[in-house]
């Protein structure tokens, strides 16, 4: 079984900065793509930002120039980098990934649970 998990959520006044990581865990031969999707109450679920293998990173404009996406390899983990956050950024935020299984070699498409993100004003 292949999981994802979210942590890093939390409540931050206007201004603030925040980082999310995303962990992969479970039986991973590869991980071809993540991606971070957000949703607030009574929105539909949007893609902040998405990376693939060999192709550019793309973030959702709302987002370019103050949050950040990087990875650890090594450590099959995802982070979003949240700075200058605005009240319009609380959502739930998901961590998202196209996963080669191990054991039948699948490309599987995994969600995590989703971590609360809470901007004050």
């Amino acid at each position: 079984q292949v999981q994802l998990l979210e942590s890093g959520g939390g409540l931050v006044q206007a201004g603030g900065s925040l980082r999310l990581s995303c962990v992969a865990s479970g039986s991973i031969f590869s991980i071809y793509a993540m991606a971070w999707y957000r949703q607030a109450p009574g929105k539909q679920r949007e893609l902040v930002v998405s990376w693939r293998t060999g192709a550019s990173t793309n973030y959702a404009d709302s987002v370019r120039g103050r949050f950040t996406i990087s990875r650890d390899i090594a450590k099959n983990t995802v982070y979003l980098q949240m700075n200058s956050l605005k009240p319009e950024d609380t959502a739930v935020y998901y961590c998202n990934a196209d996963i080669v299984r191990s054991d039948d070699r699948f490309l599987v498409n995994y969600w995590g649970q989703g971590t609360q993100v809470t901007v004050s004003s």
